[in-house]
């Protein structure tokens, strides 16, 4: 039993420390009408409770973990946006919700059976010019063996100040001896365009990954580059943008509509946090034809950005229903150098739109979250009076149906098959072709399949898992012994099909070995610009930007583009559709 506990300075300051961050919160959280009384009562029961168990628990408490533990438990029956982040966790934070610069070697890294992998090196920092490769393994670093460490305690240990000497041992498939590199650790920008380029047509493309700090300045410096090649139109690639920082989307917006347009409106339960956010300077591009994709992991700040320039009938939305996050956090600082972060309002489109597509609010009564009901969805009107929806994210102009790969390609995927095969192929080929146009030969394939022979790739089809459920069944009511021989011929004649899946799904596993393969040479931009040719939301855009007629209709909402996303029969709001 630890008696100290009641006594110990260190606990002292941290019962005081969470009795200030509570009030904190309360402070920003609760109205103005809430009764302190009740505030200060419950915040000295909570004091007195974790004091009690400190000091008489039958085991000594960490005293630390116990109390984020709590906090943890306060914030649970909120919203998974509204979060604690001790001291410990900072860096991690701002790396992930602030800044895109840190100190390290530039590779991310994964965890396959106690090894630690190399997944992909950043071009152009330490790793890469150093030539360690993906598929390499991390074995020791500062000659501390990495043998049993997760992935965070890695990386842990490769972060560090700018100019700091780092010291590598990696094993390189098909190399027998380990090689040993020595590096210095520099900052690691990470960029939030991570690719701007001309495509057909005198179309520019640019990629935005996230909405970071100067993410509108890096897209304003793409956009520049690219007007000095006679621009027809632009491509705004958001998908898989997770958000980001809510002032930058509105700069981004800013750059192609008027001065002192609205852009988003932030309403909160406290009146200091409803905000009217507008442009504040005279675009670079009012009438450049604009298309912005989206897919279901766009969200928050890219869903501004769509949602505003669909409101606003000034971009065409192409792809798949966005996320539908629209809360909006704000940090605020607690004693000791952690922070809260708190769901202080929901953002609104110029249209009046919420897209918000959960409901934390009103959960069912086992206390699980539920989407916008179809039946409570309201319409609302875009500048032009073209009919959109809230509550369930930003659903696009033009509608494309998702590319879903088959349960084979996800297997060799998710075994880490096309992966080591493209390590293989970097080993044996020093270079190739550019990554726009490289292509797998069919002889290189048969290479992949000979590759696959010693290796597990065996998966359960949604039949497989039927026919499973069937023989329980049969087995629970005595009768499978009646079906047993039926059930071993439809299995058996399941495993035969199985064995061509490699040759139906050539092209689609093809697709995903070419783009792997070139990643190993040209990095995530590579794959990026190998992808171009089969990128259908792509190559929708350029058609669309190329028809003036049609783009111009979308805008105007003439014909079946008067209403965009209505849930009904086509679609549903529930399903994501």
């Amino acid at each position: 039993m630890n008696k100290q506990s009641g006594s110990n300075p260190n606990f002292l300051k941290i019962v005081k420390g969470f009795i200030l961050s509570v009030v904190i919160i309360s402070f920003f959280s609760f109205s103005y009408v809430e009764d302190l009384f009740q505030v200060s009562k419950n915040l000295d029961i909570f004091a007195a409770v974790y004091k009690q168990l400190s000091i008489n628990y039958v085991d000594d408490v960490n005293s630390s973990e116990m109390m984020k533990t709590g906090i943890d438990a306060m914030l649970e029956d909120l919203d998974p946006y509204t979060e604690y982040i001790p001291e410990s966790d900072i860096e991690d934070y701002k790396l992930k919700y602030v800044s895109t610069q840190y100190g390290g070697i530039g590779a991310t890294i994964s965890n396959r059976d106690g090894k630690v992998i190399v997944a992909d090196p950043y071009q152009g920092f330490p790793a890469q010019k150093a030539d360690i490769r993906a598929g390499d393994e991390l074995v020791q670093i500062a000659g501390i063996a990495l043998k049993g460490k997760n992935n965070e305690q890695v990386s842990s240990m490769l972060k560090g100040s700018k100019g700091t000497p780092v010291k590598l041992l990696i094993q390189r498939p098909g190399i027998v001896k380990p090689i040993l590199i020595n590096l210095v650790r520099e900052e690691i920008r990470q960029d939030n365009v991570t690719y701007f380029g001309m495509l057909d047509n005198h179309v520019g493309y640019i990629k935005l990954d996230k909405f970071l700090e100067n993410s509108a300045q890096e897209v304003r410096d793409a956009l520049t580059e690219l007007k000095k090649n006679n621009l027809n139109g632009l491509v705004l690639d958001l998908r898989f943008n997770g958000g980001g920082i809510l002032q930058e989307a509105v700069k981004i917006v800013n750059l192609f509509v008027d001065k002192g347009v609205t852009v988003v409106i932030q309403k909160g339960r406290n009146q200091n946090k409803s905000i009217t956010y507008t442009t504040s300077n005279n675009p670079e591009e009012p009438s450049l034809p604009l298309v912005v994709l989206v897919n279901n992991r766009s969200a928050s700040a890219s869903e501004i950005v769509a949602g505003s320039l669909q409101d606003l009938d000034r971009a065409v939305v192409i792809g798949q229903r966005s996320f539908g996050k629209g809360l909006v956090q704000q940090t605020f600082n607690l004693p000791y150098n952690s922070l809260v972060k708190v769901t202080v309002a929901k953002y609104y489109t110029p249209s009046g739109r919420c897209i918000q597509a959960l409901d934390y609010t009103h959960r069912d009564s086992d206390g699980s979250v539920v989407k916008v009901a179809d039946s409570l969805i309201t319409e609302y009107k875009t500048k032009i009076g073209r009919s959109v929806y809230d509550g369930s994210g930003i659903y696009p102009d033009l509608f494309i149906k998702p590319l879903k790969y088959s349960l084979i390609t996800q297997t060799l995927a998710s075994k880490y098959h096309i992966f080591d095969y493209a390590t293989q192929y970097r080993t044996q080929n020093p270079s190739i072709t550019d990554a726009k146009t490289f292509k797998l030969t069919d002889a290189e394939f048969e290479n992949f399949v000979s590759f696959l022979s010693k290796r597990d790739y065996n998966y359960n089809s949604r039949i497989e898992k039927l026919l499973n459920e069937v023989r329980d069944e049969a087995k629970k009511e005595s009768k499978l012994d009646e079906v047993k021989s039926e059930l071993e011929a439809l299995n058996a004649r399941i495993s035969t099909a199985k064995k061509n899946d490699l040759s139906i799904y050539k092209e689609e596993i093809k697709k995903v070995l070419e783009g792997e393969i070139v990643s190993r040479y040209y990095f995530e931009k590579g794959r990026l610009e190998q992808n171009f040719k089969y990128d259908q939301d792509l190559s929708e855009s350029l058609k669309l930007i190329a028809n003036k007629a049609v783009l111009a209709s979308i805008l105007n909402g003439e014909g079946t583009y008067k209403s965009i996303g209505k849930p009904g029969v086509d679609f549903s709001a529930s399903t994501g559709k």
